[in-house]
């Protein structure tokens, strides 16, 4: 169905920072065909027209590295420590974990995410064929990885085999909607055998590459104890670093560091929410964006955050480089915004989404800016990015599809959802 939203301000997102006042934006094929003041387009040419005047029209945001299925240990387990959260509270309950359960927190996960704006994720975990089926139902993009980690490279793999078989399965699938990559844990949960296996087994199979690097202290700490260098320079030696590496946290890097990621072009995805929770530290965004370093941003977990609110994370995130730095203009508005739209699409490999222009994929959100804390509108951006909520959310479009509208979704079940997981939960 050809779709025409009309009379609303269109936040392109593009590098300029373009705001369309009095806009709209027309959708054919999926596809926008049509970006602009509302008086150059012809209602007649579109089988459905929505007025949405007094919202903003922007791209759906991009949550660029997730655990989808962690839904299910939600409050579970707080106030502690990152190794003493994973090795002593998470991983012991994950070996509980079954495949029905990962379904349906998988399919949680994308509810909450499509209710608060976002269109596409990247996500690391196990069980990723049930959260691959639940990405298909539900509309959403997605990047998806079955977390590897090991210690020997020898004998049968079972990890391996199932990202594999995820990979043949799924990979390019859904219109497109579905990408499959290869997630090596991290540093400390692989051997360097083992994480040369897991690059190898990309460049053979031409995957990309999501992993955990440099979250926290103790990790650099003992990787330079153990191999002498730092978790990035270690990745990059196991040829795990390029254009198609995303890089989730990147919390403790140094100047060399930094610049190996550059030289790399590396796709480095800021957690803020998490990085504070569980006191990893803040990582230095605005000195890798002024590198050039391509910055995304996600939420992890929700063991560790404990929402997947990209509103809340763009705050936060340009909260904390105003606060490290000492320096107010700091991550602004428009470059945060394109950290949760289209840096995080390039990450993920769809590159053709997020930003509003003709011939862009139709991944799009309709915030309702008519709200008394979006009064007075001197600046919509600002607004949204500051004052904004993830109920403010009325519409979500994806690949040209109505998945939300006035806040109800048409392609999930609320109901049995929400009463699944509270039965599962453990």
């Amino acid at each position: 169905m050809s779709l025409l939203l009309i009379n609303a301000s269109v936040i392109t997102c593009d590098e300029n920072g373009t705001v369309i006042k009095d806009g709209a934006v027309g959708i054919k094929d999926g596809i926008i065909d049509y970006a602009g003041p509302v008086q150059g387009v012809l209602a007649e040419n579109y089988e459905r027209v929505i007025n949405i005047k007094g919202k903003a029209i922007m791209p759906g945001f991009v949550n660029a590295h997730n655990h989808a299925a962690m839904t299910m240990f939600r409050n579970y387990a707080d106030d502690l420590k990152l190794m003493d959260w994973l090795f002593n509270k998470i991983f012991p309950l994950e070996d509980k974990l079954t495949e029905e359960d990962a379904y349906w927190a998988s399919s949680l996960a994308m509810l909450e995410m499509i209710k608060g704006g976002t269109t596409a994720f990247c996500d690391m975990y196990m069980f990723m064929d049930k959260t691959a089926e639940a990405v298909a139902q539900c509309g959403m993009r997605a990047a998806l990885g079955r977390g590897l980690q090991g210690e020997s490279v020898e004998g049968p793999d079972h990890r391996v085999s199932e990202a594999l078989a995820l990979y043949k399965n799924f990979h390019n699938s859904c219109n497109g909607r579905i990408r499959v990559n290869l997630a090596a844990h991290s540093v400390y949960t692989c051997s360097f055998p083992y994480l040369e296996k897991v690059a190898r087994l990309a460049r053979e199979i031409k995957a990309d590459i999501h992993i955990h690097l440099s979250e926290t202290t103790d990790e650099v700490k003992n990787c330079i104890e153990k191999y002498g260098v730092s978790p990035v320079k270690l990745a990059d030696k196991a040829g795990l670093l390029s254009e198609r590496t995303i890089a989730a946290h990147c919390v403790v890097v140094d100047e060399e560091d930094m610049e190996l990621l550059k030289e790399k072009k590396v796709n480095v995805v800021h957690n803020p929410g998490s990085n504070m929770k569980l006191a990893s530290g803040i990582a230095p965004i605005k000195a890798m964006a002024d590198l050039g370093i391509n910055i995304a941003l996600g939420t992890d977990g929700a063991s560790s955050n404990n929402n997947l609110d990209m509103l809340e994370e763009m705050r936060a995130a340009t909260y904390l480089q105003k606060v490290i730095t000492k320096d107010p203009t700091a991550l602004p508005v428009d470059q945060v915004l394109r950290m949760a739209t289209v840096n995080g699409a390039r990450a993920l490999g769809f590159d053709n989404v997020g930003e509003i222009k003709k011939g862009v994929a139709a991944d799009l959100i309709v915030i309702n800016t008519d709200k008394p804390w979006y009064y007075p509108k001197y600046n919509e951006k600002s607004a949204i990015v500051y004052s904004g909520n993830f109920s403010d959310v009325e519409f979500v479009i994806i690949d040209g599809n109505i998945v939300m509208e006035k806040g109800q979704i048409l392609t999930m079940d609320e109901e049995r959802i929400l009463y699944e997981v509270q039965k599962r939960a453990y």
